[in-house]
Parts: C-alpha cells; structure tokens; sequence
C-alpha cells in the first residue's frame, strides 16, 4: 500500500541521519542480489557505524559485486589497468571491501545467502555467517533475521508517463514481497524504513517494476554523484562450452520456454539457439555430424532442429544479457498474457494474436465475456488490445467518441459497427521475458536502456516468487503459469554429478559453501512438476586441479544440491544423458557414456563393484571417442572456425589483455605443484625477449622496465608465458 510522499534528500550523510531517527540504531539491512544495491547510502551508513560502535549493523544480502584485483603479482598488475577501465569511476562497496579483508569491525555483521562463486571458500567468518536458502524463501528468511530497513537502487522516471513512479528495474526479486510485509509490520508497530536510492544510468523498466513512489520512507536523490553500473564482463567461450550449448540448443522445443543461467555455458547456448534460428545450415552441419539424433533420441521428442518460427518465452530469474541478444536475433518472440484462458486459448490455436469478430465470438463460448457485453467486459476487451482504449462503457452502450453503439453480440448491424469502430488489430500486453533480477556487461545495460517502447513493454521484471514457484499465493495463479510455461527447458549449471544421479552446484564435501542454491532447487523441481518441461543440468566434463586433470562426473560425493529422486537431463561436451525414469543402472551408464573417456573405465568398475551395473558389461567402442580432439573435430564440422566464437557477443578485453590473459593462465596451470612451479621458475630465468617483441605487452604490465628482483622475475614469467602461448593468430587468443 503506497504512504504519503518519501523524504527526498540530496545527501547520504542526512539520510543515514534520517534512517536513524526513524528506526534507532539496531539496523538489520535487507540489500538486494547484485547490482541493486544503493552504494552511496550503504557506504554511509556502514561508514557511521564505524564510528559509533552503539549502532549494531547486520547486512542480510547476496552477491555483493566487487572490482577485480588478483592475488598474485603478476594478477594484480594484469587486472590492476582492467578494474580502472571498467570500475574506476564506480565506488567500492565498502562493507563487500572490509569482508575480504577480515576488517569488519565487532558491530557489523555481513550474512549472505549467494556468494560470488568460490570468493569465500577460505572466509571463515562469512562461512559461518552464510544463510542457506532458497530462492524462493529469501524474503521468509529476511524476516526472520529481523529486517527493518530495506534499501535499493532505484531508476527516476524519464518520461511524463512514468511521474510519480519509481522502477525496481534490476531487483524486484525480492522487493516486490518485502514491501507489502515490511508495511504489515509497521501497522503492529514496528518501526521499519524502506530506502531508495535514484541513479539516472539505471534502465527503467516498467509493468511489475514500477512502483509509487510513495512505497519509500526516505529518498537519496543526487544526480551530481550518479555513478555507472557495475557490469560483469563477458567470459571467453571454450569450444567445450559451446559443445554443452549446442547439444542443448537441440533441446528447446520451437514454442517454448527457457530459463537459462549466467556464464560461458549459458552464453554458448544462447549462441547456439541464435545459430539455429539464423544460420540453420551450420547449425544441422554440426547436429549432423555429432549423429545426435541417433545417439541421443530425446531430442527427437522434446528438442526440434528447426528456426523458431513460433519463437521462445523467457522466464527466468535472472534475465542474463543473452535474452536481449535472443530478442535482437528474432528468438525471443512468443508472448504470454496475464489471463489463464486467454493464454489456453492461444495455446490451442483457438485464438491468434490478429483481433476480428471471430475473436470475440471465441471468447463468448468460453464465457470468458457476455452478451450484451458490461462494463467489466469492455474494461478486459481493452486491457488486451481487443478493444481500442477509446471504447468507453457508458449508460448501457459502447461510447467511442460522439459514436454510440449496441453492445448485443447478437445483432448483426451491432457486429459491424463494433468492427469497424471498435476493435484492435491485435492482442496487446503480451509479454517476451519475465526476468526477476539482472547484471551483465555494460553494453547490456546500454541496449536496456535503448530499448523501444514496445520491446520495454515486452519485458517484465517481477517477484522471483511469480517465475521460481508454481504455487505462490501473492503472484498469480498455478494454471496461469502452467499455461505461460508450455514446454519449458530450465538450464542451470552444476560443478559435478554424481553417478546415483545427484548433482552438486552449491557446495564442497566438507561444508564449505561454493555459491549458493539460489533458485536451481525450485527450477528442476518445477521441471518436475509442469507438463512437458524438462530440468537440464550442464557441466564441463573434467576440470583442472592443483596440476591434474579431474573428472566432474563422479561415483560419489559427500554433498549434493539436487538430489537423486529430481534427476532429469544431464549434458556435457560429449553428448546428452535423459534420466527421467530411468533404473539405476541405466542412470550409471548413460552418465558414463558422456563423461571424458580418460575416466569412463574407472567409473564403470567403480560402478559394477558396487552393484550398480552388470559385471559383464564393457564399454561400447562408439562411447570411447571422448577426448579433447574430437571436441575440435565438431567445431572443425561447422565448416569456419567463426561459427563459434570465444567472444560470441563482444568482450570487455583489448588484443593485448587477451594474450596476457592466456599467457597467465598457462603460468597459473604450470605452478599448481611445487615440481612444476620449480620448473616454471628455472625456464623463466633463462627467457627472453631480445627481439623485443612484446614489447607493447611487458608496457601493458608496467614490466618494460622492471625494478628490483621481484619485478624482473615477473618479467621472465611474463615472457616466458608469452612463448608457450603467443600464436600468430594473435587476436583469437582467450583469456
């Protein structure tokens, strides 16, 4: 429910002072995941409470975003010029700052429930302060912890429609349930405040995301300090990423619905689904050559090969830059309604997006209007575009204008002139995307911001309890969602999997927490759940650790994060595992069959000591072709080594930074033993760059002219590095 008008103040200083007054000095902090958080009113108040150790500060967030900076030296003076362009006019996240650094005073507390994935596993005190959860039961868990102010970026209007609102834009996750509980809270007398920070750089989004303004207490509104976003830079994409988003791509059903999660391996299929739809000879080059419609026949029932000529819908809690690109390639086009038997209608091909006589004739039948129509019906019939806005009910006729019309479906000269006077040409307030919560690179910031009014209007960020949970309460109806969600694929990733068919995601077998849950517990469970949908869980299949190369398919693990009974699909570079219904040993074995062959022996006795598989069982030939080459091979069949780039949608790094990049990459490999750091060490001593020509490199790293023992040993390592690594086709090379 909106109050009355926010205090707005130009300074963070007196909003502090104002958050003070209201709430006292016992502040539990509610913050949003990622990039919504209001740095400048944050840094203020964890600033005040280093100052004044009465104040008690407990931060409850997620995914605090901090600049870049490396451990090593050599890291340090490769990201050092990196995190300056990109972050360099955007203000450090002090708190964030202080728990790295173990200098949180005794007053501050800092409890996530999703770290930056792997940034804490030797934090002890953010271990401890870690809240285990699900998406889904965030906002429950907030309120248990005792939050009374909530805080937030938020985006001013920018045009005369949008006064008197504010947009969430990149975080009504959450917000959009703290709000409403918050306010319950204050009316039994709790004193709570809910805060907005403006900043004009913020896209503003509208449908779910806009909201009064008077839903805030207080208001820092300084656009003289307004800083840029804090952008995630695009990772490079290996040819076994884009495998793993190729073999998925054959997964989505023209039609559909997908959620699809961060990082190279959702970016790869989004590439692929992008290839398909708009390069479609290259794209069945490749399914061709991989026979995966031989090999893996789910496909044929739940995937398709063809361009999307009936276009995706997104629904996904985090809305990753790749839908906009989906969007842009003409992939993300099919719209859902917010009215569950307009929505079955158009499903079942009773009703098309045009609008005629047929249209409402359709929607009598199904009693979803009446004849004569009333005035609730013309208020739907315009809601959806059926109707022109113009068309007014009024004294028992349909007023458009001076012209007044019989509302009485069943008489013909009525019929003609209701269509020729009032009706639209097609249905309106459809919806492309229904996105919780959003970070990217800037040039994803930038094309929100360039959206079109039409695209803006297609695009709905909302309450992650709407798109994480079938059954909630608050946001729409069950067979509302059931039929917005027609075949939908839920794409998430895991670091390992177990053979029983248990994957681990979050955490490590001695407690420590990788990441978090966040919301892959609530997709693969309503992957479950909704008719014809499917969980696909991708992993890289091996993985490199102190020196050694690892397999990510397992016997077993001592943590999970999905649990056996939810197994579905399972995807790695070398092909597709459906374990839906499966029997135990043909879960074992098919997980088998997609693992990296340098393991698949060991795997399979592990699996027959246990019972598990038939003792008489071997390995099929056509299941030992596992191995890194034929990976090349399949990106080599698409016919130009183009096809799949390792930057398919631009990159924040320059030429140069992608050399150092690979070249420090290749050192950190060869140190991870103490054997192979002594033999990296003695090679470098003996490198050099006589013919200078790095030149421009050795610069970038502020190694041309190094000082000191330290610096021309960082110099050696760097050439050296250079010579293992640098190619002629210099501008291709990954970080």
């Amino acid at each position: 429910m909106a109050k009355e008008q926010p205090v707005i103040l130009g300074s963070s200083a007196e909003c502090v002072d104002e958050l003070i007054r209201r709430v006292g000095k016992n502040i539990t902090l509610g913050l949003p995941l990622g990039l919504g958080k209001p740095v400048r009113f944050v840094n203020a108040l964890y600033q005040r409470a280093r100052e004044d150790s009465s104040i008690q500060l407990h931060i409850v967030t997620a995914l605090s975003l901090t600049a870049p900076g490396g451990s090593s030296s050599l890291e340090k003076r490769f990201m050092g010029p990196f995190s300056e362009r990109l972050y360099g006019r955007i203000p450090d996240l002090e708190y964030a700052r202080d728990v790295i650094r173990h200098k949180l005073p005794d007053n501050v507390t800092v409890s996530e429930f999703f770290f930056k994935a792997g940034s804490f596993l030797h934090n002890d005190t953010q271990q401890r302060n870690y809240v285990c959860t699900n998406y889904t039961h965030a906002v429950r868990d907030l309120l248990a912890t005792g939050v009374n102010v909530v805080a937030q970026m938020v985006a001013p209007p920018t045009e005369p429609s949008q006064e008197g609102y504010f947009s969430l834009s990149c975080n009504p996750d959450l917000t959009l349930d703290l709000i409403p509980l918050l306010r319950k809270q204050e009316q039994s007398g709790t004193a709570i405040a809910i805060v907005g920070e403006t900043n004009q750089h913020l896209p503003y989004m509208g449908n779910d995301a806009a909201v009064e303004q008077g839903s805030f207490d207080i208001v820092l509104e300084d656009s003289g300090s307004d800083y840029p976003l804090f952008s995630a830079p695009q990772m490079a994409v290996s040819p076994e990423d884009h495998l793993i988003g190729f073999y998925a791509s054959a997964l989505l059903k023209d039609g559909g619905t997908l959620q699809v999660g961060i990082g190279s391996l959702g970016a790869a299929l989004v590439h692929s689904a992008i290839l398909r739809h708009q390069d479609n000879d290259h794209w069945k080059k490749v399914f061709d050559h991989l026979k995966v419609a031989e090999r893996f026949p789910v496909v044929n029932e739940y995937g398709g090969t063809d361009t999307f000529t009936e276009g995706l819908y997104g629904c996904s809690e985090m809305m990753v830059d790749g839908f906009i690109y989906l969007l842009e390639a003409g992939v993300l086009t099919r719209e859902v309604f917010g009215h569950a038997g307009l929505q079955e209608l158009i499903n079942r091909g009773e009703l098309t997006h045009g609008v005629s006589l047929d249209t409402l004739d359709v929607l009598r039948r199904k009693k979803l209007i009446d004849s004569p129509l009333r005035s609730r019906d013309v208020d739907w019939l315009r809601r959806y575009g059926i109707f022109h806005q113009e068309v007014e009910f009024k004294g028992g006729r349909l007023r458009i204008g001076e012209q007044s019309l019989d509302p009485d479906l069943d008489i013909q000269d009525a019929r003609q002139a209701i269509e020729s006077l009032a009706l639209g040409e097609r249905l309106a307030g459809g919806i492309v995307m229904h996105g919780g919560f959003y970070v990217g690179p800037e040039q994803f910031y930038q094309r929100l911001r360039d959206l079109s009014p039409e695209n803006r209007r297609r695009i709905c960020m909302t309450s992650v309890n709407y798109i994480n949970h079938l059954y909630d309460h608050a946001f729409g109806n069950q067979r509302l969602k059931v039929a917005q969600r027609v075949h939908s694929r839920f794409v998430n990733s895991a670091m390992m999997y177990t053979l029983n068919g248990a994957a681990v995601s979050d955490g490590l077998d001695d407690g420590r927490v990788v990441s978090g849950v966040g919301g892959q517990y609530n997709f693969v469970a309503m992957a479950h759940e909704l008719p014809g949908a499917r969980s696909i869980l991708t992993l890289r299949s091996t993985r490199k650790s102190h020196g050694k190369t690892l397999s990510n398919i397992v016997f077993s693990y001592g943590h999970c994060t999905i649990p056996r009974h939810l197994r579905d699909i399972v995807i790695t570079e070398y092909g597709i595992a459906d374990l839906r219904g499966q029997s135990d040993e043909q879960v074992y074995l098919r997980l088998i069959r997609i693992a990296d062959s340098r393991f698949q022996q060991d795997l399979l006795k592990q699996a027959q000591k246990a019972g598990k598989v038939d003792s008489a069982f071997r390995l099929p030939p056509e299941w030992c072709n596992n191995t890194p080459e034929a990976i090349q091979a399949a990106i080599r069949a698409a016919g130009d080594q183009d096809v799949f780039p390792p930057f398919p949608f631009g990159r924040d790094f320059t030429d140069e930074e992608l050399r150092l990049g690979k070249a420090l990459k290749t050192l950190k490999a060869a140190t991870a033993t103490r054997r192979g750091k002594l033999a990296t060490l003695w090679r470098a001593a003996k490198a050099k760059d006589d013919q200078g020509r790095y030149q421009s490199l050795l610069e970038r790293m502020s190694l041309d002219k190094p000082r000191g023992l330290k610096a021309r040993l960082d110099q050696r390592l760097v050439i050296h590095g250079l010579n293992l690594t640098d190619t002629p086709d210099k501008g291709k090379s990954t970080a």
